[in-house]
């Protein structure tokens, strides 16, 4: 169920555009289909690896809201998304993405100054 999978932004974060990644289409459960950019790949400590998509209304703007999935690639090259099975996983799978974001922050800052 893609809602056990979201995550709120607080209010004042600001996301990069999708840094290049693209976009995917999510088909919920009621077979409605979700337009999402894909903010970020990451590993866990966990041994897995999430995607964090951010979804986009049909005006190209962004909610507020991020979903987190299960995230492999098959033989093909296809993406291949998984539900997070568990709380403790989505704890981990979010804590991660959470250090990331700080991460991607941190790098940004720096590069302001270096650039002042």
């Amino acid at each position: 169920m893609a809602d056990s999978n979201k995550k709120g932004l607080p209010e004042d974060a600001s996301v990069d555009e999708t840094e290049g990644l693209g976009q995917i289409v999510l088909t919920l459960e009621d077979d409605t289909e979700l337009t999402c950019d894909i903010i970020a790949t990451y590993p866990c400590t966990n041994g897995n690896s999430y995607i964090a998509l951010l979804p986009v209304d049909a005006e190209g703007d962004e909610d507020s809201d991020f979903y987190l999935y299960r995230y492999t690639v098959d033989d093909d090259g296809e993406i291949v998304l998984g539900d997070i099975d568990s709380e403790e996983e989505f704890d981990e799978a979010s804590e991660a993405f959470d250090e990331l974001m700080d991460e991607m922050e941190y790098d940004e800052m720096f590069d302001d100054e270096e650039g002042e």
